[in-house]
């Protein structure tokens, strides 16, 4: 293959348009000006936000909804560091990311100079690899293979280049992905697939457990049609309320915390659980609601496309390393050869109605109370039943954020991106502009309380200045309240560092950076409000006045325990001690 000459920069930018890479996000930084400087000529957007750590949230959230890698960059220091809780939240949530790393310059490495520091050192726990340029002559080549392990490892990469390496003359030939990259990795062992198809066949109360592997290999369908075949509810795994659809008769509804009771109950009695495309995480498989509903005597198919995954939380009886997409398909294939005129099981679909129904009751019953001024569950009711069906909405971490997992539904993949099991607030609204950013066109809502709101609420400059339409749907309680209900739980009411005391409205302060905005004090304008807002296709934020003390349980119920105090001046503080118990 003929080499051309061309600057590292050039080498750079050219391996990113052939990664079909249209945009990066970041803050401008003088550490990689030279490659920016091409970046018009070569039609690549330069997407600049307020703060870096929204720059990854975007681009997390723009791979989920298009499947493609998201690339950001900052300058060398505290730019990059800026970015670390966005990576590891996109890292630990399996979104492939590049991020072009400037680092100091050779000539003054281990000065400590002007906003030096050991990048590689700082990002090697929170992503899948590191990626040093060596030489200004394999800067193409590193950041090929920053690509590759994106991914092929379903993670982040950081593309460590000194600044100094953008610059000089190489020889340098660009390829094709295809040409050092495969995506596609089969349907895994046809013996184990083999097995798996016999033991579906055989099993008396089979459950599906549908993952985020299942909306990347986009196999909604081929799910559909086993869960059809075998009669069998699915379940979709913790805040990915998109891996199956929303109105489908045999959707049981989430797992993990605020999930469904329906799909738990259902779970709990399975002889045989085929999960595709999960990893079966611990914080996703705990007990809800006073519910073990995990089913530690059923046998477990586990599909994964990572091996790393594979029984690591939960013993199995088979596990098949392969694509979502293709290893589903083959089960099929094999379910409908050995029994193809199969008839649905009557009794089993009566019972996950009958579920479903009582769990939806449940949840509407809920929402109905009345609030001070408003339920918060009744604004996430009234949202869930006027979102399109094109609609994607981002959810952050917190008491209100998390209750949504109980009521959002989805009819298309793609559409759900929540803050996954990092947990970091501020997550939802940069994550909706990078939604929509990759699709353009769709309503994007983010679900937000006040705590985090707080967080992010500097980038709706951002989108003012993108023009990017996202409604910011925040629920102001004026604390934070999932740590403000395990200090009601295990603490006896004694609030430290729970209030969050913000101004009468965060109106003024939306419109004052070029949004619309909107307040909601009555439940009977929640949803005309919505809709209304959606029309408008302008930034806008939406504040919903929410009742503080309508919480949900305790979030990490698990990890919390009552106060014991061993020296005499805390003793008042022992739970033992308490007047009231």
């Amino acid at each position: 293959m003929e080499k051309i000459k061309m600057t590292p920069s050039e080498a750079i930018v050219e391996t990113l348009l052939a990664e079909g890479v249209d945009h990066v996000c970041g803050i401008v930084g003088s550490a990689f000006m030279d490659m920016l400087d091409l970046f018009p000529t070569a039609g690549i957007k330069f997407i600049p936000v307020r703060h870096e750590q929204s720059a990854a949230h975007m681009e997390d959230a723009y791979s989920r909804v298009t499947g493609r890698a998201g690339v950001v960059t900052g300058q060398n220091g505290p730019g990059i560091t800026n970015m670390v809780t966005s990576v590891a939240a996109a890292n630990m949530g399996h979104t492939p990311l590049v991020v072009i790393s400037p680092s100091a310059g050779t000539p003054t490495i281990g000065w400590d100079g002007f906003q030096e520091c050991d990048q590689m050192s700082v990002f090697r726990s929170v992503t899948k690899a590191v990626v040093r340029v060596p030489h200004p002559k394999r800067a193409a080549d590193c950041l090929r293979t920053a690509f590759r392990l994106a991914y092929a490892e379903r993670g982040a990469v950081l593309y460590d280049i000194p600044r100094d390496y953008f610059y000089g003359e190489i020889e340098e030939t660009i390829l094709r992905p295809s040409q050092y990259r495969v995506d596609k990795r089969g349907c895994g062992s046809l013996e184990s697939i083999e097995q798996a198809a016999k033991l579906l066949a055989a099993a008396k109360k089979p459950v599906i457990v549908s993952g985020r592997g299942v909306v990347d290999a986009d196999a909604l369908d081929i799910v559909k049609t086993i869960a059809e075949h075998l009669s069998a509810p699915v379940a979709v795994t913790y805040l990915h309320n998109d891996a199956f659809y929303g109105n489908h008769h045999l959707y049981a509804g989430p797992i993990g915390y605020m999930g469904s009771k329906a799909a738990m109950k259902l779970m709990a009695q399975a002889d045989v659980m085929l999960a595709i495309g999960t990893r079966l995480s611990v914080f996703g498989t705990l007990p809800q609601y006073d519910i073990n509903y995990f089913p530690e005597n059923a046998k477990i198919i586990q599909i994964d496309i990572n091996p790393k995954h594979i029984a690591r939380t939960h013993p199995i009886e088979i596990g098949i390393i392969g694509d979502a997409k293709d290893a589903s398909l083959e089960i099929l294939k094999r379910l409908k050869a050995m029994d193809g005129n199969r008839k649905p099981d009557t009794l089993r679909l009566e019972q996950v109605a009958k579920e479903k129904k009582v769990w939806e009751k449940e949840i509407v019953e809920a929402a109905m109370i009345e609030g001070n001024p408003i339920n918060p569950r009744r604004v996430l009711l009234e949202i869930s039943r006027a979102l399109p069906d094109n609609a994607i909405v981002t959810t952050d971490i917190g008491n209100v954020a998390s209750t949504a997992n109980s009521y959002l539904k989805f009819n298309q993949p793609r559409k759900h991106i929540a803050a996954l099991t990092f947990g970091n607030t501020g997550f939802a609204y940069p994550a909706a502009l990078g939604a929509q950013i990759g699709c353009p066109d769709a309503p994007v809502i983010a679900i937000i309380g006040d705590g985090a709101w707080g967080m992010s609420l500097h980038e709706v400059s951002t989108a003012v200045e993108h023009n990017l339409p996202v409604l910011a749907c925040v629920f102001r309680n004026m604390w934070w309240g999932a740590e403000a209900k395990n200090q009601i739980d295990f603490y006896n009411n004694r609030f430290i560092g729970v209030d969050i005391p913000t101004p009468e409205s965060f109106i003024p302060a939306a419109k004052a950076l070029g949004a619309q905005g909107l307040r909601v004090e009555r439940p009977s304008d929640i949803q005309e409000a919505f809709i209304e807002c959606l029309k408008n296709r302008k930034p806008t934020v939406l504040e919903f006045l929410v009742d503080g003390k309508q919480l949900a349980p305790p979030f990490r119920k698990d990890a919390l325990a009552l106060p014991s105090r061993l020296l005499a001046k805390y003793s008042h503080l022992d739970y033992r001690n308490w007047k009231d118990m």
